[in-house]
């Protein structure tokens, strides 16, 4: 059985907590290997590490950080298979979804190889008599990121990428269920020319965590994962005066208008709803037709879709999505299900007794579809992070507009209709972060940014895009004016460029 340690220094080493998790393989409910998590000493040694290595790095010039992504990026793409089925193994999504899982991290380090251009600063010659003003941005030092098991290869990419190539160095704390590709990232990094401390990986829970939090010599952490989570995250990293962002939960709509091609709204629904056995921040959990007749149209086509989703192991390529993460998830969606029959919604699919032949200690789960689901259900209001769609069918544009606009989280949205006025109306006036246009999963290119609002995300900053840069540096303005043989004499009052 395969024994997974931490990745300090440049290398592998053992944890020395005595305290370990398993590792399971989803489609089989077997575990696979053994992670080590880490105590607040080990954390410590980590953070010690990067202290040491970050001066130097940050001393190297932007275009050589650069040239280290741009290796990595070449690495990453030579070992693509390899890391896709690791991926799938740990995490129980398919093949495929896995490959996207790296290529949306990887998008993400093709960005930060334009960090000489992305960290200049601004200059004016001649602000005032003499003086010229600059700034420039600079390293925070050492940064952590928090990511969750859903992306084991994206979040960990999307959070240290931009953060190396700004000069910083990095302890990732990953999802302790699913830890193998994030530590063979790190080796890549390694490969890549990245020297030894600037990326460390500590596995590890809760101790960990709040180990990160609490150690005087990080400077700044990222975190994905659930909203109570995020927020605790985001409270106590604010007491210790550290920079944080937090994203959190989800409960994305999409908004099926009567002119929207059906057909095209039905297989975005598919797709966004069960695609990755529906846990993904970004996953549709809730359709919203505008009027009966949608509704009525779109529940006869939905039926026979969910009914007919193939669920299979993580490496059959015919899947349309394999199993969850682990035992407890399976049970937490099916607790779910039966919540909502008891609140009164219409369970038009039902999933919970999916068995795969031959696999039948895997974490599977069939598709479940709920009609005539209300905003006082708790299906409705929370996260079920599993392959459960609802839907809420609402009179007129104006009450579906309304229900992504009042709901808790504001992640993700969507809208499908022919109408650009109303497309143009919707995106202007709905409350989430983010909005897709006969789009179903609105993930924004790596040079855009990644964020959510409301309940969903803490922090002025978001992730990815120009706001990765701005989070993961500090801007110095300088004001500078030399002796010109003028003798100004002393002035008391405010100085002002008169």
């Amino acid at each position: 059985m395969r024994s997974i340690g931490h990745f300090i220094g440049g290398k592998e080493v053992k944890g020395t907590s005595g305290r370990t998790a398993d590792v399971f393989e989803p489609m089989t409910g077997d575990v696979q290997a053994k992670v080590a998590l880490a105590s607040k000493a080990e954390v410590r040694a980590a953070v010690e590490n990067a202290r040491a290595a970050q001066p130097e790095w940050a001393a190297t010039n932007p275009q050589r950080r650069a040239r280290v992504m741009m290796k990595f990026v070449e690495l990453v793409q030579r070992d693509y298979d390899k890391l896709a089925e690791l991926l799938a193994r740990e995490h129980g999504k398919t093949v495929p979804d896995a490959k996207g899982d790296i290529q949306r991290g990887l998008e993400v380090a093709e960005f930060a190889c334009g960090i000489p251009h992305l960290m200049k600063g601004e200059y004016t010659e001649g602000a005032g008599p003499g003086i010229d003003i600059y700034s420039m941005r600079q390293p925070l030092g050492v940064v952590a990121g928090i990511t969750p098991f859903n992306f084991p290869a994206m979040i960990p990419m999307w959070k240290f990428a931009p953060a190396i190539a700004c000069g910083n160095a990095f302890i990732l704390k990953p999802s302790e269920r699913d830890p193998g590709v994030p530590m063979k990232l790190a080796e890549l990094m390694i490969e890549a020319g990245l020297p030894p401390g600037i990326l460390n990986v500590v596995n590890g829970d809760k101790e960990a965590v709040d180990a990160i939090l609490d150690d005087p010599d990080v400077k700044a952490i990222g975190f994905v994962g659930s909203t109570p989570i995020a927020q605790y995250i985001y409270e106590r990293a604010a007491q210790t005066g550290k920079r944080c962002q937090c994203f959190g939960g989800a409960k994305n709509h999409a908004i099926i208008m009567p002119d929207a091609d059906m057909d095209q709204a039905v297989d975005a629904l598919i797709g966004a709803g069960y695609g990755s056995a529906g846990e993904r921040c970004m996953a549709v959990s809730v359709a919203v037709p505008v009027g009966k007749t949608t509704a009525d149209r779109l529940m006869d086509k939905l039926i026979p879709r969910v009914e007919s989703l193939k669920i299979g192991t993580s490496v059959d390529p015919s899947a349309d999505y394999g199993p969850l993460v682990t035992r407890e998830a399976v049970e937490k969606v099916k607790s779910y299900i039966d919540i909502g029959v008891k609140e009164g919604a219409t369970l038009a699919v039902d999933g919970r007794g999916f068995k795969m032949q031959g696999y039948e200690n895997g974490f599977y789960l069939g598709g479940s579809l709920f009609d005539n689901v209300t905003k006082d259900m708790r299906i409705y209001k929370e996260e079920i992070f599993g392959p459960v769609l609802s839907v809420v069918r609402a009179k007129d544009y104006h009450e579906a507009l309304a229900l992504p606009s009042d709901h808790d989280y504001g992640n993700g949205v969507a809208i499908f209709t022919r109408d650009g006025d109303a497309a143009r109306d919707f995106a202007a006036k709905v409350n989430v972060g983010m909005v897709g246009v006969n789009v179903p999963i609105p993930v924004p290119i790596a040079y855009y940014t990644f964020g959510g609002w409301k309940k969903s995300g803490f922090g002025d900053l978001n992730q990815h895009g120009p706001d990765s840069v701005r989070f993961y540096t500090k801007t110095k303005t300088v004001t500078s004016r030399w002796p010109s043989g003028v003798k100004d004499g002393a002035e008391f009052s405010i100085p002002t460029m008169k």
